[in-house]
Parts: structure tokens; sequence; C-alpha cells
């Protein structure tokens, strides 16, 4: 029994000696003395194919010992060191990371890919990258006819780099090597500090440090000439260098989701500057000189400590976006000179009241966001916002809306809940805005009437009386001196006439409006069956017009006519084709031709080559002409929402000019439903991957 004992006992270690080895893969070998009770696995299959019934099979007795089995030769085994999954990673493993193909790529596009390659240090070879090699030098002249494109001589120098998404502490001093270098992108990394040497890279025009552990760029970086694009969010920043001054060709700032406590003095310097992001800071007040930045167009301070605006904003005339969410600000200036401003967002402050001369200064406004204030009212001069599209005043203490409001003919989204409204009932509230405004105009007649006018003297536009208007005449048949009102014609620059019902307008008017420099015609919501000839008399002035939501079948060929025109809506009409002449508005930035009958894009459109952005959903388009899209290089946003088109053609994804694509709502049946809901880049991505080789 203690025999057997111990046999039972070494054989389980030999096994566990064995499990031990082949575990940890090291080159372990135990030779014969792990089997020496079981036998080796050849023997024991061996054994296995004994049956019982086999006469020549010989047992042996439990207890009996074993014969001595004769050593088996072993094939050697493979050497696998133990790698944890988790490692530093070695200059070797980081080297090994620049391939050959990547090399070539490289010397042939000009750029660098290294990407999300988990790299603790840049490859040293990188550096040298610009420097012509052995082997492409030691090629005699046979192999250069074969192959003349690996020649050195036709190799293009580094000039984007892209070495984000890794776990980079540090860049070498060898920096300096890449001269050529234009785009430098570095976000998402765990880089500590620059290296000075970066300062020497004087054609670079894009530098992306996001995401890191930054407080300070060298005092070199704003010696950089060419340098047109900068992004430090997401790093550890107290405060911005005033040397940041000196980037006198710096256009686009991103400084967001620091700790910045304050701006420094001569920032305003940066004339060239048309984005500056600081969101997710501390400032706390804004330096005088901000408003010296002449072109900026877009401004975002929200999450900050701000408590005030500058008075004299008016003078960023180039102005278009302002984000001031999340402050302490108490009143908003009156924004004169800010006619450009499109979006105006300052909710969660502690605003009370909304200036009324701002509603007069600002009248290309589509967006208005003041929810959760503390305002109380809302002035009757809304109504002269005349662009709004969307007005959010939810979460504040307003008690009475304005009927002045259903004037407004482009405001599509009307937020107001969170206020104590008792002139509306709720269930008219809830019904939304549609319904709100049709309330507040229905009360709007009411009043007019009460007070002895009819209900065509409800409203006024833009100093324009609609009854002197359709008649154009008063009954001894002059013109009225205050028809229309001059002074509001040159103060907004904007003719605007909505929801009146007019079925044509007086040439008359559109004199005036051109003695007066209007460029911004808006006729939207009336019953018009095509375009007044009157505006004949505008046609090298007028920039905006708006002749949505109308009757209009045709567009005259005058329209050719308008050399200066950038913006045309004429949505929600009757309309089935453009004249051929339209080919010729070549100042043409957007057109929005949706909710008509058209059933394909006229070939005119395809003839804007300035066309930025083409709406055209709602309509009964039935197929995608992408040969004439292709002739539209600077197409960027594309709406064909709502449409008939049943096959979207694969080279579209070839567009990659086409930035923004909405799709839905066709008839198609690739590509399919989630596809299109991930936006354009999958889309697009989708279409090329099926175009055929």
């Amino acid at each position: 029994m203690m025999n057997f004992g111990n046999v039972e006992f070494d054989s389980f270690r030999g096994a566990q000696e064995c499990d031990q080895a082949s575990a940890f893969g090291g080159d372990f070998d135990f030779g014969p003395s792990c089997f020496t009770h079981y036998g080796c696995p050849s023997d024991m299959s061996d054994r296995a194919g004994r049956g019982r019934g086999n006469p020549t099979s010989s047992r042996i007795p439990r207890c009996a010992q074993s014969p001595r089995q004769a050593p088996v030769a072993h094939s050697p085994r493979p050497s696998c060191a133990f790698r944890p999954i988790f490692h530093e990673r070695t200059t070797h493993e980081d080297d090994q990371v620049l391939t050959q193909q990547l090399w070539k790529l490289a010397r042939k596009s000009g750029t660098m890919n290294l990407s999300n390659k988990a790299l603790a240090r840049v490859p040293e070879r990188l550096y040298d990258i610009n420097e012509a090699d052995a082997d492409s030098k030691a090629v005699n002249l046979e192999q250069l006819t074969i192959k003349e494109e690996d020649a050195w001589w036709n190799q293009v120098p580094l000039n984007n780099l892209d070495l984000s998404s890794n776990t980079l502490t540090h860049l070498s001093p060898k920096i300096e090597n890449l001269q050529s270098l234009t785009v430098l992108t570095l976000h998402d990394n765990a880089l500590v500090e620059l290296p000075p040497e970066i300062g020497k890279l004087e054609k670079l025009m894009r530098l992306n440090v996001s995401h890191n552990k930054l407080s300070q760029l060298p005092r070199e970086i704003y010696s950089l000439p060419e340098l047109r694009h900068l992004n430090i969010s997401y790093n550890e920043f107290n405060e911005l260098n005033p040397d940041i001054s000196d980037l006198h060709m710096l256009e686009f700032l991103d400084g967001g989701h620091n700790n910045i406590q304050s701006l420094p003095g001569g920032i305003g310097f940066l004339v060239r500057l048309t984005a500056l992001l600081l969101p997710y800071n501390h400032i706390k007040e804004l330096p005088p000189d901000l408003v010296n930045m002449r072109s900026l167009q877009k401004i975002d301070l929200m999450q900050n400590d701000l408590t005030c605006l500058p008075e004299d904003m008016g003078l960023l005339r180039k102005l278009e976006c302002l984000y001031l969410q999340h402050n302490d600000i108490l009143e908003l200036p009156e924004f004169e000179g800010n006619e450009t401003l499109s979006e105006l967002h300052a909710s969660n402050n502690f605003i009370k009241t909304i200036p009324k001369a701002m509603c007069s200064n600002l009248p290309h406004l589509k967006i208005l966001d003041l929810r959760d204030n503390k305002i109380t009212e809302l002035p009757d001069e809304l109504c002269l916002l005349r662009n709004l599209n969307r007005l959010d005043v939810s979460n504040n203490t307003i008690s009475v809306l304005p009927v002045t409001l259903s004037s407004l003919a482009h405001l599509i989204s009307l937020q107001v809940e969170g206020n104590p409204i008792k002139t509306i009932r709720r269930d008219i509230l809830q019904c939304g805005t549609s319904r709100i405004l049709k309330t507040l105009h229905e009360r709007a007649l009411a009043k007019a009437k009460e007070e002895g006018g009819g209900a065509e003297e409800a409203f006024t536009s833009a100093g324009i009386s609609v009854t002197r208007l359709r008649a154009g005449q008063t009954e001894d048949g002059d013109m009225p001196g205050n028809f229309p009102d001059r002074y509001k014609l040159r103060h907004t620059r904007t003719l605007a006439v909505n929801l009146e019902e007019l079925t044509e307008v007086p040439d008359q008017v559109f004199q005036i409006a051109r003695d007066e420099g209007v460029h911004v015609v808006d006729f939207a919501r009336n019953q018009l069956s095509t375009l007044p000839n009157g505006l004949q008399h505008m046609k090298d002035l007028v920039t905006e017009l708006v002749l949505s939501n109308n009757v209009i079948g045709y567009v005259p060929q005058f329209i050719s006519q308008f050399t200066r025109i950038s913006f045309l809506n004429l949505s929600n009409n009757l309309l089935n084709d453009l004249p051929t002449e339209f080919g010729v508005l070549n100042t043409l930035r957007e057109l929005n031709i949706a909710n008509n009958r058209f059933q394909f894009i006229p070939n005119c459109v395809y003839e804007l080559k300035g066309l930025e952005i083409l709406i055209a959903s709602e309509n009964h388009i039935k197929m995608l002409n992408v040969s004439g899209l292709q002739s539209m290089p600077r197409l960027s946003t594309l709406d064909l929402r709502n449409n008939d088109i049943e096959t979207v053609p694969p080279i579209l994804g070839n567009l990659t000019n086409i930035t923004h694509l909405e799709l839905v709502g066709n008839p198609f049946r690739q590509p399919r439903h989630q596809i299109l809901m991930k936006g354009t880049d999958a889309i697009m991505s989708y279409l090329r991957d099926r175009i055929p080789t």
C-alpha cells in the first residue's frame, strides 16, 4: 500500500511539471520521467488500439512494476519568451512600426500616418525621411529605368505627419530635420512639453496638440511665420502667453477645456483670426482689444465666468456665431454693427431683459437661445428679427407672449415651456409652435378690429403699410410720403413683407429700396405667382432673396441679371424647372428649392460653380446625376431627403468635397437606413467600397 501511494504521488507530480512546462512556453525537457508510470503519449495511443478481445495483448497487474520504456526522441520545441499583455514598449518595437511599405508610401505622397500605433517614442528613422537612403542612391541606371518612381529625385518631402492617439510623452529635438512639414498632428498623447526646435519648422501651418498634458508652449512656436491653425484644447494651460499675438497669420485658435483665467493684452493683434474657441475655462472678463479682431466669425466662450461683454461688440462686423452659455452675464449689449450675426446662444445666465435696440440691429439673426435666464418680458420689437428660425426662452419668468411674434414668417421653433404664461391655455402651448403662432395671429387681428382698423392693418413690415403696399397709392392717386419707411430700409438694409397674402408688389417699392441701398429682399409667405418685375431695379444690389411659401410656378429669365446674389430661397412653391439662364449666377452660394415639384435637378444648377449648399428635399427627384454633381467643385452640403430616388450610384462616394449628405426618406434599398443614420462619412465610405474595380 505504501508503494502504491508513492506511485500515485509521483505520477501526479510528473504530470503537473509537464503542464507547467507547456503553460509557460519554456523549452523545458523533463525527459521520460513524466511518463514513468503512464508511458509516453505515443505508447498510450498504441495501447488504445488494442481491444480486450485481442489475444496477443498482455495485461500488467496494477501493483506490478511497469517495464522500463525506451527513451523517446522529442522534436525540439520552439522557444517562446514569456511576454505579458501589458508591458512597456521598447525602442525596437517602436522602430518596427515604421515598415518599409509605410516608408515608401510617405516618400511618394509626402504624408506619414502613424496614428493609433501605441508608440511610446517616435521611430528615430523617421527624422531622416527627407534624406536619400543608401538603397535609393545605389541603384543602377537599368533599375531606375524599370522603376523610376522609386528614384530619390522623384520623391516628395514629408509635409504631413500624424502621430495622434499614441502614448508619446516627449518629442526628439530632431523634429527640426523635418523642415518641409506643413501639418503636424499630435493630439491624444501624453505630451508634457514640446521641444524648442519645433519653432524651426518655418513652413508649419497647422499644429494640433489637443488632449495632452501641456501647461505651456515653447516661446519659439510663437515665431512660426506661417502658422494658421493652432489647437491646444484639453490640456493644462493656466494662461495664454502674450507672445501669441506674434502669430500674425493665425486664423483658428482653440484653447477650450483648460484652466485659463484671462486673455492677454495684445490678443487683438490677431487680426486674421476667424474662430476663437475658449469654452470650459475660467475667464472672467474679455480684454478691450478683443474687438480689434475684425475678421472674427465665431466666438465660443461657453462655460466660463463672464459677467459682461464689451459694449463695442459691434466692431466685430463679420461675427456670425456667438456662444455664451453657462456664464454669469447680467445683460446683453445692443450689438449695433453686428448685422451679420446669425446665431446668439446665451442660455444659463442671469439676463433679465432683451434690449429693444438689439432686435433692430440683428436683421440676419436666425437662432436666439435665451433659455434658463431671468427674463420677465419679451419686447414687441422681437418682430424685427425677420429671419429668426428658432427662439428658445424656456425656463424663464415670462407671463405674456407678444402678438407680434406671429409676424415672424421664418419662425419654425418657439420654445416657451417652463414659463408662467397665463394668457394662452396650456393645451395650446403643448401643441407646439404652429398652434401658438396661429393663436397669436388671431389675437392680433382681433385687436386691430377693436381699435377700428381692418385686418390688413394689423401689422406693418419693415415700415411698409400693407394696405398701401397692395394698392401702391393713396386715395388721391399719389404715393404717400412714408411709403415705405426710408429710415428703416436704410438702417436694416432689408425689405421684408411676410404673411400678407400679396399677389403683386408695385415697382415703386423696389425703386425706393434701391435708393436706400437695400440688399436683402424677403417676401416669404405670400401669394406671389412669380418674381415681381420690380425686382429688376435691384439686380445690382440684392445678395439675399427669399420667396419661400408662395405659389410661384416659374422663374423669369431676368433672374440671371442678379450679379451679386449669394442666397436664394425658393422653397415651398410650385416649381418644376428653372430657366437655362439660371446657370450664370456665379456668385450664388446657397440654393433652396425644397418642397416643390422637381422630378430632376435642372441642368442649369450643375453650372453653378460657386454653389456650396443645395437643398432639394421634399420633391419628386428620381435619380442622381453624379456627373453633374462632379462639375460643382465647391458643393459641400447636398440635401435630397424625401424624394423618389431609387438607386444611389457608388461613384457618388468619390465626391470628397461633399461633407454633409442627406438621403433619408427615399425608396432605394442600398445604403440601408442604419448606414444613413451614421452620417455622411459612413455613407460615402459604404459607396466607395462598392465601386467596381
